[in-house]
């Protein structure tokens, strides 16, 4: 099961806001620097600007827009340092995670992991790019879960979110990159599986660092 601290609560109007404007920017619906409006989101979303101003409080927050009194809301640009600090970041977390719970799968993990690996394939066949960011993030986290390390599996939550939009905005000019995706997913799982720890640890590594050397190589 993947972490979600929202599983047993109510969705309330500022949580829907929330999660509608941060796929609208993880999605590239509205662009990096674009100005955004309380009045205008209110009108679109159907609802006050009362938590519209929730929404982008809590966005903000999280780093993916900018409010300020002279400027309003802008969505918020990543820089190469920040894109390269996440990554390596996630190297440092992700390859311990797979030298800890390789040999450690059980049945019920494997089949998750595997139909997940699976469903990537399909979603890169079809370049279904939306598709295929969500099942590579679920991916990761079911991988984490496994650990069941809280603080790592909140880590990884947050700093995947903020990547999303970076990640999907390249995969989305590159349909190549989601079949080796895909592919490199599936030979992590593998050594996993195996029980073997160094080649996990050694492939997620190289998994991330391509990841990340394509992304600052790569104008967004």
């Amino acid at each position: 099961m993947l972490h979600d601290k929202t599983k047993h609560r109510p969705v309330l109007l500022k949580d829907k806001a929330y999660q509608s404007l941060k796929e609208w920017i993880q999605q590239a619906r509205v662009a990096p620097g674009e100005f955004l409006s309380e009045r205008k989101l209110a009108s679109m979303l159907g609802m006050s600007k009362t938590p519209i101003k929730s929404a982008l409080e809590r966005l903000e927050q999280e780093g993916f827009v900018v409010v300020s009194p002279q400027q309003g809301i802008v969505v918020r640009e990543l820089s190469i340092r920040e894109v390269s600090d996440q990554f390596e970041l996630r190297k440092a977390l992700e390859c311990f995670v797979v030298r800890s719970i390789a040999g450690r799968l059980g049945e019920t993990e494997k089949k998750s992991l595997r139909r997940n690996v699976k469903q990537q394939t399909l979603a890169a066949a079809r370049g279904e790019v939306a598709k295929l960011c969500e099942l590579d993030a679920e991916f990761h986290l079911l991988l984490c879960e496994v650990l069941k390390n809280s603080a790592i599996i909140d880590c990884l939550v947050q700093h995947r979110a903020k990547m999303h939009r970076v990640i999907f905005e390249v995969m989305s000019r590159a349909p190549g990159r989601l079949k080796d995706a895909a592919m490199e997913h599936q030979r992590i799982l593998k050594a996993i599986e195996d029980g073997k720890a160094v080649q996990a640890s050694k492939l997620m590594e190289k998994h991330l660092e391509f990841g990340k050397q394509y992304l600052v190589s790569t104008p967004w």
